[in-house]
């Protein structure tokens, strides 16, 4: 945009103010859509509004196309129908931008176009920056992510994305609602952040001149703690934060539901989530075929099994219980690939994982987790290496985990003094330890299931990067 083109606005936007003529009203009466209008039968009365799209003034007769939220359809100003002075300060006054309302006739033109004949406007936004022509080509795609309220008005399969996205949520809500699940919403500020192996974003409380973590699971410990107090079912739906880097699949701050069941184990809880991702894509895309990273997935057919250290071994032929440190230090390096060999053990198992999960299409079930990844997790009680965990594989990636919580109290306290050890070693991302939630859990804690999906569900759905599909990312302000 030239300057001289925002200086014309401008100008424009003064004589309009001379004219004793309000440019940004406060409201209108608008009585229809746009989509309503287009439905409407020939001859109809209507009285709409949206911004200006195209501009196209022929002297006498002068056609604009509207768009709302709903629909874009084209008006007609006839300067015989409407008289000469209205016609003239529309086409003086008015751009491709501003927002205006206008009451007239559904008519069709001679092309077959369904348009409105304007028999009277009103000028309700004057706009003083004309809209992008053009959004292409891969130096925009960053303007594209900052500006994406220009995105969007060029771009209505952008807007379609976020109404999925919408409809993802509340389908999920539903479910957990129509299963006997109390929605529920935990303390987003904390003392100690918990319930997930993460790096946390640390703020100061002025009031209470503390220093407190922003959360990194959805209420974990907190609707644990629920639990404890007697509550059997409990969701949560909200943001979470975790100060690691991006990718593809990751970002800071991120929607995220948890949800926990009392009196069930982590089968209980496969079982429940299966019905759930499968009612989410039938209802939301109505088909049950994606293609996810490359791989076709077929969320209607049975969905696999895997067992996490049988298909470590198969892979790469270690068993991950017995290796040591060095065996897998040995191991990812003969892999080429790139990791820190100071990491703790778990960590390197977890990596290790994490390049066997590339392979695998899913819908699938990953069982049969080591102790050493999981911290929060009931032992097997058969195989005390193991734990009671799964999670849930798409495309090559995690898109969910539960387990039969650890309700031990005496097991959770010596986990967390695990977790703190890695910490003290330098793993920013080991669990803090929380005393508080140790002490509620002797108070006793029925046998729980507990299960947490994000967003990046949604991401893989549309088979977009989960920056593309949040409606304002995060970014680096201009320079």
């Amino acid at each position: 945009m030239s300057l001289d083109e925002r200086k014309i606005r401008i100008e424009k936007l003064e004589k309009i103010k001379a004219d004793k003529i309000n440019p940004y009203p406060a409201k209108y009466d608008k009585k229809v859509s746009l989509m309503q209008a287009f439905e409407s039968k020939e001859g109809t009365k209507v009285k709409t509004a949206g911004r200006l799209m195209t501009f196209r003034d022929m002297g006498k007769l002068c056609f604009c196309h509207l768009m709302d939220e709903s629909h874009k359809m084209q008006i007609a100003l006839q300067l015989d129908k409407i008289g000469e002075e209205k016609y003239k300060w529309f086409v003086k006054n008015l751009d491709m931008g501003d927002f205006i309302g206008v009451e007239g006739e559904i008519f069709t033109t001679h092309k077959g176009e369904i348009s409105i004949l304007v028999s009277d406007y009103e000028l309700l936004t004057k706009a003083l920056r004309p809209l992008p022509e053009k959004w292409h080509g891969i130096t925009d795609e960053e303007l594209k992510l900052r500006k994406r309220y220009l995105d969007f008005i060029s771009n209505p399969e952008l807007k379609e994305l976020f109404y999925r996205k919408a409809k993802f949520w509340q389908t999920m809500r539903d479910f957990m609602l129509g299963e006997g699940f109390l929605e529920v919403e935990t303390p987003v500020l904390e003392t100690t952040a918990g319930g997930a192996d993460a790096e946390p974003f640390v703020t100061h409380h002025n009031a209470l001149d503390m220093d407190v973590y922003l959360r990194i699971s959805m209420g974990e410990l907190w609707q644990k703690r629920l639990m404890v107090a007697g509550f059997e079912r409990t969701f949560e739906i909200g943001r979470q934060f975790r100060n690691e880097g991006m990718s593809r699949e990751h970002l800071q701050d991120y929607t995220q539901m948890e949800c926990y069941m009392a009196y069930a184990d982590y089968k209980d809880m496969m079982a429940l989530m299966e019905k759930m991702y499968k009612k989410i894509v039938k209802e939301v895309y109505d088909k049950m075929e994606f293609e996810i990273n490359g791989f076709m997935v077929d969320f209607s057919k049975k969905w696999e099994t895997i067992d996490y250290v049988e298909k470590i071994q198969k892979d790469f032929d270690l068993d991950v219980t017995k290796a040591t440190k060095e065996a897998l230090v040995k191991k990812l390096k003969d892999l080429k690939i790139d990791f820190d060999p100071n990491l703790s053990k778990n960590r390197l198992i977890d990596i290790l994982w994490k390049q066997v999960r590339k392979t695998i299409a899913g819908p699938a079930f990953l069982v049969g987790h080591p102790v050493e990844v999981a911290p929060l997790a009931k032992r097997d009680f058969k195989n005390p290496g193991r734990v009671q965990e799964f999670q849930i594989i798409l495309g090559g990636s995690e898109m969910g985990k539960g387990y039969s919580e650890l309700n031990d109290p005496i097991d959770q306290a010596q986990r967390f003094k695990e977790q703190a050890q890695m910490r003290q070693a330098g793993d920013k991302e080991a669990q803090m330890p929380d005393q508080d939630f140790v002490e509620a859990l002797e108070y006793g804690m029925p046998p729980t299931a507990g299960f947490g999906v994000s967003e990046r569900f949604f991401a893989f759905l549309e088979n977009k990067t989960a920056r593309e599909c949040q409606i304002f990312p995060l970014m680096k302000p201009e320079r």
